[in-house]
């Protein structure tokens, strides 16, 4: 059963359910969102538990380029984007238990064989290696690729909290 979500304030619902009821989901992009914005960056650096300096020299950045990325007064780059979801995702760990994209959307072998998160036995991180193979092709660019893991299980499971 696919779930859908909207955002009210910061609190996420599971429209699928009869009673409306919060879910215990938090997502880090809004439903159909193509880039990170202030709040999220801003969202991330905090459950990173870093300063605004200390993300800086994380991200290879100004302390400057960090407050304008949280104040939305510039948009924060791709590569900046997927080092902070990188990073996010090498401080939360990986389980033991935890199912690799090609068992949840349930890739045949020959395109297994095709994709990099395959090759590199990373299931759990294939939203952030390029060139994976979603939907029948690999997507041209940064962008392209999270407008498809942003709607996809894998990433949204991974990104949600415990």
């Amino acid at each position: 059963m696919k779930k859908t979500f909207a955002l009210n304030n910061t609190t996420w619902y599971n429209l699928s359910s009869k009673s409306f009821s919060p879910s215990k989901f938090f997502c880090l992009f809004p439903k159909g969102g193509m880039e990170m914005d202030s709040k999220e960056f801003q969202a991330l650096r905090k459950k990173l538990e870093k300063t605004q300096k200390q993300m800086g020299q994380l991200l290879g950045t100004s302390l400057k380029a960090i407050q304008s990325f949280e104040q939305g007064w510039r948009k924060v780059p791709p590569h900046v984007e997927r080092q902070i979801l990188f990073l996010q995702a090498l401080k939360r760990g990986v389980s033991e238990k935890a199912r690799r994209c090609w068992d949840i959307r349930g890739c045949p072998s020959q395109t297994r064989g095709a994709c990099p998160a395959w090759e590199f036995n990373a299931g759990h991180l294939c939203w952030f290696i390029n060139g994976t193979i979603c939907q029948g092709k690999a997507q041209e660019s940064w962008p392209q690729k999270m407008k498809v893991c942003r709607k996809c299980e894998v990433f949204s499971g991974y990104m949600k909290r415990a």
